[in-house]
């Protein structure tokens, strides 16, 4: 009952206070799909305006994870959703780095995914923005709304490398590249489209997805569980 209880109010303050991470503030918990025969969270970040679905398809290839995203369509409240897409990033030659400059590296937020694992979910990359490694407290630390993300692979971004390959003497294929982000290291990189990667789903603007509780509601929530625990308390005192 105990162990119970706790995880009650737990949940309530994480309700609450927003999952209790920093950086967070623009993420919004809209409600849940249904997807794959479960609820998936939807995430709306106010300051992209885009939703987030928080479902991560397994390792493919960037053709097969763009026509996944192209080809995802989704009821929600008898609206349906069709027009979702891998997550963008700014192309551009290669040029590696750490201070948030670059293309390619560490602390880069100009892209959807590094603007989430940065700017909104406040987690800090491999490297600091002086080019130390590693900094304390890097990788996929806050998790924010998400409960889906995964921090061991890179994730597929929907838009290709349209630049020389770049390391063709390496024995690297000359064929195409695309963009990819990984969630454990906050790395922007580019990979042959042929490699397995992980793929997150967006859309433009708002879904509203099944009911969730209203922030007075959770915040009552909180307030009765936080009331019965002072009585419990009472109740032990006296017995």
């Amino acid at each position: 009952m105990k162990k119970q209880y706790w995880a009650a109010l737990t949940l309530a303050s994480v309700l609450t206070l927003g999952g209790g991470s920093p950086g967070h503030a623009n993420l919004v918990m809209t409600g849940t799909a249904n997807y794959m025969g479960a609820e998936r969270g939807l995430i709306y970040d106010t300051d992209l305006d885009i939703t987030w679905l928080d479902y991560s398809r397994a390792e493919d290839s960037w053709p097969l994870q763009v026509s996944w995203a192209a080809d995802l369509s989704l009821t929600v409240n008898g609206v349906t959703y069709d027009n979702w897409r891998l997550p963008t990033t700014v192309d551009g030659l290669f040029v590696s780095g750490y201070d948030g400059t670059t293309t390619v590296g560490f602390n880069i937020t100009t892209s959807e995914m590094g603007h989430l694992y940065y700017s909104e979910l406040g987690n800090k990359g491999y490297r600091d923005t002086q080019g130390n490694y590693p900094q304390p407290g890097w990788g996929l630390v806050n998790n924010g709304p998400f409960v889906n993300l995964v921090a061991d692979w890179f994730y597929w971004s929907g838009t290709e490398y349209l630049y020389p390959v770049v390391w063709p003497d390496e024995g690297w294929s000359a064929g195409r590249w695309g963009w990819c982000f990984s969630m454990g290291y906050g790395q922007q990189d580019v990979y042959d489209i042929s490699w397995g990667h992980y793929a997150l789903a967006v859309l433009p603007g708002r879904v509203q997805g099944t009911s969730v509780p209203e922030p007075a509601s959770m915040l009552l929530l909180a307030a009765g569980l936080s009331g019965l625990l002072g009585l419990r308390r009472k109740t032990n005192r006296r017995g």
